[in-house]
């Protein structure tokens, strides 16, 4: 296997849906720009679906070419990022089950990420094993492809962590550093909110924009936001905090000093909230339009998405079961070849 002389990057996404801009605001567009600097492994967490998804395995498995097509259509390029099934890639479920050794359930259940999660999804106890263990997992991918730059939102940073706790004591036990710990780059935007101004975007809220929406459904969205509800008349002086136009314009308006002008603007007043809407709405649209483009393209070519995925996975497989197999060597366990 060729020596990497780039910095290792992992990321990638559960596959329950198509993506959207709250996706490409956090982690696209950096994913992109970082395929020329790093040596990038983009895995479609599949397994990592079913923890909470596994009432309805089609639908992961549907959504596994959804969201390939949304990274190739925003400009991911095979040549630059292996794309790699997570359920293909057996020496991770064995990494998992090793990890497991040297974590214990109390940390598990006191992981600040897990905690949140779980009190949104209301599981109470009846929390999936498998969801509990979600960052052993996650310390498995990572660890498998050696990536030492995981990028991730602030929420996420205590995964990383426990990915360095299970680094250390698995060193610790060989008597040699045989994996790296792992640095969390964090994203350049923060969790996006959706249209409403109440939570995070997300497919399950409906309050997402997807990369693949129509045009009049940007503009739908766009007048559906969430402004200043004292914001009465356009003469009114206005509030830009907590104002999703205005949150959406400092992530996507590449104009910075002229979000900065329309801020002032809004806030002294003078400015209504329609004409704010219609700059968004014309960057959104000027945005998602060569995206929905490829998209479209790619989506009549499926066999051209699956021989990506299948070389990416190929490749990914031979990398992942090489660290499994000198894992498993230095930590001295049982083996028929020797």
């Amino acid at each position: 296997m060729p020596v990497d002389t780039k910095p290792i990057i992992l990321t990638g996404d559960r596959t329950t849906g198509p993506l959207h801009l709250g996706h490409y605001a956090g982690s696209l567009k950096n994913r992109v720009a970082l395929q020329d600097s790093h040596r990038q492994f983009l895995l479609l967490a599949d397994a990592q679906a079913l923890t909470d998804h596994a009432h309805d395995p089609a639908k992961v498995r549907r959504n596994v070419l959804e969201v390939a097509l949304d990274y190739l259509a925003v400009g991911i390029d095979p040549a630059k990022t292996t794309i790699c099934v997570q359920s293909c890639l057996p020496a991770l479920a064995e990494l998992t089950t090793l990890y497991m050794n040297f974590v214990t359930v109390a940390r598990l259940e006191r992981n600040p990420t897990i905690k949140d999660e779980i009190q949104a999804r209301g599981f109470g106890r009846d929390i999936p094993a498998g969801f509990l263990c979600y960052p052993v997992a996650q310390a498995a991918d990572i660890t498998a492809f050696k990536a030492t730059v995981v990028p991730v939102g602030e929420d996420q940073l205590p995964l990383i962590e426990q990915t360095n706790e299970i680094v250390r004591r698995l060193n610790h036990q060989i008597g040699r550093d045989v994996l790296p710990e792992a640095r969390a780059l964090i994203a350049p935007v923060g969790r996006l909110l959706g249209v409403d101004g109440k939570a995070k975007m997300s497919k399950s809220h409906g309050n997402a924009i997807a990369l693949s929406a129509a045009p009049e459904a940007i503009r739908d969205a766009v007048r559906r936001m969430y402004t200043d509800p004292n914001h009465l008349r356009a003469a009114d002086p206005g509030s830009v905090e907590g104002n999703v136009v205005f949150t959406y314009l400092e992530a996507f308006d590449e104009d910075r000093e002229a979000v900065v002008a329309l801020k002032a603007h809004y806030r002294r007043g003078g400015l209504g909230d329609v004409a704010v809407k219609r700059r968004l709405d014309d960057i959104l649209q000027a945005l998602l339009a060569p995206i929905r483009e490829r998209r479209a393209a790619l989506a009549r070519d499926p066999g051209h998405v699956l021989r990506v995925l299948r070389a990416g996975t190929l490749e990914a497989r031979e990398r992942t079961q090489a660290t499994l197999d000198e894992i498993r060597h230095a930590l001295g366990l049982f083996t028929f070849d020797r």
